[in-house]
């Protein structure tokens, strides 16, 4: 669009710090007043034509005056914003507010969820305890007979109305507790991937001894309601799991879930490691040969983690690293790095003869160097040669750089059916401490892989280190295929299980792995939503620097109607979500575990990148004990750091809790009902009135939140009389301006109240969990109520949006008004509440049509109004969206997009200022797939309408921040502009 500015988009950066969305596009005035404005654009080349009446700045001043002060008068009279406000100075000598110690805050929330993770950590130890000492008290029976529970077959009947084998009855019953999935908690079930026979006697004498299991699961979840899924996942393939769920196939009757290839089996079942992988490229391994191998190294990339570092080295007659960038070091086999081996493996192409002696003398330096250098893993090394043969002389390498010591494992993959080189390959491990397999289908690939993991174990099972495991977070979608999935973050505390039997301990058996979930959403609630007040969170990273939980992480993508996780969900770095600690302050202190505290100043965007708070920030961290995470509380400078206290009766405050206009966030633990089955089914609101009445003594309830609670139902149970008396008297339906009054406070208590018949009511999803961003979740307040609080209360924020469906064109427009409503008490304010209407659109272009339709003391002929000249006339928000346009279809675009000369002319002109956002959790559409390593070249036209459509559609953000009229009253602040562009 002509008169746009321009801007360069940067695709040089490193790829793990380059974003995929650049967001040019937040704007802030720089308190330029309308009068002004309209001023300098009539001597610009904006000026009118010779066809159109220039009209005087005093004209368009007396508009704004006009049409800012019916707006205020409308807003202020409906929200009852005024009352509010008077109700809340009456009890200000009774209120006390306190300021937060957020290093004291937080060290409370760490203390808690230490608490919370350690009966997680309890009920995996007795597992352990329980599989070990059942594994010693068994005896193999190569000839067992044992019927179970195969979660794939119970419940299933024959052609004959029978139960299958190994599917008998099973009961299952809904269980909120877990999802609404239907489970039995009376006992686990066991499932096997198919490539599994469940009657093989190694998977029948496992499963028989860990039937011992059942009761542990069940008095495990007795002992701590909180528990989610518990399981065992064996050495030999089955899975045991509680409560015990019956497992579907996928649309081929396959079950590929295998738990030996899950995240948290590997990494308890093993040390961290340094792995390098070795191919053989020569000529011989074309065909088959090279597609096994490549499987091959695939599969050993998936038994990776963050913890594991890696390269991978291709040799013929010649070495070569199939990353050059990665040449000489090892990186960290997190995600990205894993998924760009496996597309440079498939590339790998065949040639030349195999000389396997210098790349493995490159991989031991490698290995070497990361050690002497204390880099890497700092533990287990280990080399894999993958090829179909060896030939030459290589004992001199091991010589020279791994006997006698034997540091690194050599372990050796045979590729192919031929047996001619298989002496050697065995002889390569055996005397380097590694193991000898021979895969020559692609269906050997996984078995034989997994064995490496039972060699890497050997030590720490021989020790019987009982290490704790803790996963970075993850989706486990795989787990039910075809049942209801929960798209929820969790993390798995995990131990090893090993044969304890004398005559098997030397040679370190591993038995398994048990595990247990825990959905971080819980684990979050243990910091209190109230507690960190409007713009305050909390947040969880990994000792890598990896996010477990945030607000603004943004986990899924929409894929048609379905969300989706993202490839890299949870692989996103602190440094990519908190961007602006660019001296990586705050990640580093974290990544270590430290304590303490930073401030930093912030662009905080909301409503989807459209809008944009600029704050400083106060951020408190601490690391959570005996656990590889850290904990950070953000509270915003100012009021974000102050609660407000007050005290009231329990009789006044229960009689108006039980308004019927009054709600509170459902998100929010007022009570804890999630653990007691009796107590499940209640509201908060329930719960909060059976604990005051003392009608259920069981129930634990945070009194502090509970007193604010009441405290903010008796100051604003005036604003439903007051609410219900503006209906009564505007019962003309031309005077129905106002779909609806609403207010909520920083306890998370919402009232609302219409003006209009529910079914007149343009926006029906605004305030219900259908329209997340309008009410109190656990992850935010309301973005009116945020919005708000960042204004001088009295003055409202605006907002315009489809009422139904943002992304619609076409769609009935709302507009939201909001002001907060402020305390002060020895010289400290605090955001109480924040109070606000929904307004039909029409209402306000009747306002302005009218107001420039006023000609005041002009003197000469009164100037032709917008609507009756050729003027273009604009009603901006405060964000530079447009409120009001004589075109219809302009209404909610942003100006820049709809005039983009216009908005060039303001922004040199000084009246906006750039802000650059940046979104590095954006996905990139993938682009077609090239053979070549070099990229397709772009058409020119394509790439420029591509940016131009991304700058204008998705980038500039414009923030127009509001000053009032020097001539305004200070009670008719409207948070809206008039903008005249002749």
């Amino acid at each position: 669009m002509p008169g746009l500015p321009r801007f360069h988009l940067d695709t040089s950066a490193p790829h793990s710090r380059r974003p995929c969305h650049q967001w040019p596009g937040s704007w802030a005035s720089l308190q330029k007043t309308v009068v002004i404005l309209c001023l300098l654009l009539s001597s610009t080349s904006l000026s009118p034509t010779h066809a159109q009446t220039e009209i005087p700045p005093e004209t368009v001043k007396l508009w704004a005056d006009t049409f800012g002060r019916d707006l205020y008068d409308t807003v202020t009279k409906y929200s009852g914003s005024l009352l509010l406000q008077k109700k809340y100075k009456d009890v200000e000598s009774s209120l006390r507010i306190k300021e937060v110690d957020g290093l004291e805050l937080v060290r409370k929330f760490s203390e808690d969820m230490e608490t919370m993770l350690r009966r997680k950590v309890e009920a995996v130890k007795n597992l352990v305890e329980a599989a070990e000492e059942a594994d010693l008290n068994h005896e193999f029976n190569e000839s067992l007979v044992f019927n179970y529970y195969n979660s794939v077959l119970i419940n299933e009947r024959d052609e004959n109305g029978n139960y299958v084998e190994l599917g008998a009855e099973f009961v299952l019953e809904s269980n909120a507790h877990f999802s609404n999935l239907m489970v039995n908690t009376s006992i686990s079930s066991v499932q096997l991937p198919t490539n599994v026979y469940n009657k093989d006697p190694d998977i029948l004498n496992g499963v028989y001894m860990s039937e011992a299991l059942n009761t542990v699961f069940v008095e495990n979840f007795q002992r701590d309601p909180t528990l989610t899924w518990q399981y065992f996942g064996s050495s030999t393939g089955f899975f045991r799991i509680y409560p015990g769920i019956k497992w579907t196939p996928d649309e081929n009757g396959v079950i590929a879930f295998d738990c030996r290839n899950r995240g948290w089996y590997i990494q308890a079942a093993t040390s961290p490691k340094d792995i390098v992988i070795v191919v053989d490229t020569s000529g011989s391994m074309k065909g088959l040969r090279m597609t096994i191998a490549k499987h091959t190294i695939s599969t050993i990339l998936d038994t990776l983690g963050e913890n594991d570092f890696v390269n991978i080295i291709a040799y013929s007659d010649y070495i070569h690293y199939i990353e050059p960038c990665f040449k000489g070091i090892l990186v960290q086999a997190d995600r990205d790095n894993r998924e760009h081996f496996k597309q440079l493996v498939d590339e790998l192409m065949v040639k030349g003869v195999g000389v396997v002696n210098q790349a493995l003398t490159e991989a031991f330096q490698i290995l070497k160097q990361f050690q002497e250098a204390r880099q890497g893993s700092l533990c287990n090394q280990a080399i894999m040669l993958i090829t179909d043969g060896a030939v030459e002389d290589y004992e001199p390498v091991f010589e020279k750089y791994n006997w006698p010591d034997r540091k690194v494992r050599v372990f050796t993959y045979l590729i192919g059916r031929e047996v001619t080189f298989a002496d050697r390959m065995k002889w390569i491990a055996c005397n380097n401490k590694g193991y000898y397999t021979q895969i020559s289908t692609l269906a050997d690939a996984q078995e034989n892989v997994m064995e490496y993991l039972h060699v890497l174990s050997r030590p720490m099972v021989i020790n019987h280190d009982h290490d704790i495991t803790w996963t970075e977070a993850y989706m486990d979608s795989k787990l039910f295929t075809s049942q209801a999935q929960s798209l929820m973050l969790l993390t798995t505390v995990a131990m090893p299980v090993f044969s304890k039997k004398n005559e098997t301990r030397s040679h370190g058996i591993l038995l398994g792995v048990v595990g247990s979930d825990v959905a971080l959403r819980e684990l979050m609630k243990l910091a209190p939503r109230y507690k960190l007040g409007v713009h305050g969170y909390a947040f969880l990273n990994t000792n890598n620097g990896y996010i477990l939980s945030h607000p603004d992480l943004r986990p899924l993508y929409r894929d048609g109607k379905k969300l989706k996780p993202k490839p890299n969900y949870n692989s996103v770095d602190l440094s990519e979500v908190e961007w602006e600690d660019r001296a990586e302050t705050l990640r580093t202190a974290m990544i270590n575990g430290e304590t303490g505290s930073l401030s930093m100043d912030v662009k905080v965007p909301l409503d989807k990148g459209k809008r944009v708070l600029f704050l400083t920030n106060d951020y408190f961290f601490t690391d959570i004990s005996d656990t590889p995470f850290s904990l950070g509380v953000v509270l915003s400078r100012g009021h974000g750091e102050y609660i407000l206290l007050g005290n009231t009766t329990v009789e006044e405050g229960l009689h108006d809790l039980l308004h019927p206009d009054l709600t509170l966030a459902s998100d929010w633990i007022y009570c804890i009902t999630d653990i007691d089955p009796d107590h499940r089914k209640l509201s908060q609101l329930e719960a909060i009135v059976r604990f005051l009445t003392g009608e259920d003594p069981d129930l634990e309830c945070d009194e502090e939140l509970v007193r604010e609670v009441l405290l903010d139902a008796v100051v604003t149970a005036p604003m439903e009389a007051y609410w219900t008396a503006m209906t009564l008297n505007t019962s003309d339906e031309s005077e129905q301006v106002v779909d609806m009054a609403f207010l909520g406070t920083r306890a998370g208590l919402l009232r609302s109240s219409l003006f209009v018949g529910s079914e007149k009511v343009s926006d029906k999803k605004f305030l219900t969990p259908e329209d997340e961003a309008s009410i109190f979740t656990m992850d935010h307040f309301p973005l009116w109520y945020r919005q708000a609080a960042e204004h001088p209360a009295g003055s409202f924020v605006f907002n315009l949006q489809s009422a139904e469906a943002p992304e619609s064109p076409g769609q009935p427009m709302v507009v939201t008004a909001s002001t907060a409503v402020a305390v002060t008490v020895d010289k400290k304010t605090a955001i109480a509440a924040a109070v606000g209407v929904q307004m039909r659109l029409e209402f306000l272009q009747r306002t302005f049509w009218a107001a420039t339709r006023q000609c005041g003391t002009v003197e000469g002929p009164c100037p032709e109004s917008c609507q009756d000249s050729s003027l273009d006339c604009f009603v901006i928000d405060n964000n530079g969206f447009i409120l009001i346009s004589e075109r219809s279809q302009e209404m909610g675009r942003f100006l820049g997009e709809v005039d983009g000369a216009l908005m060039t002319q303001l922004l040199s002109m000084g009246v906006f200022s750039q802000v650059t956002m940046y979104d590095y959790q954006a996905m990139c559409k993938p682009s077609n797939h090239h053979h070549s390593a070099a990229r397709p070249l772009v058409s020119p036209i394509s790439a420029l309408l591509t940016a131009t459509r991304w700058l204008v559609n998705e980038l500039l953000l414009l923030l127009l921040e509001w000053s009032a009229w020097g001539s305004w009253r200070a009670d008719s602040k409207a948070e809206a502009k008039a903008v005249f562009h002749q």
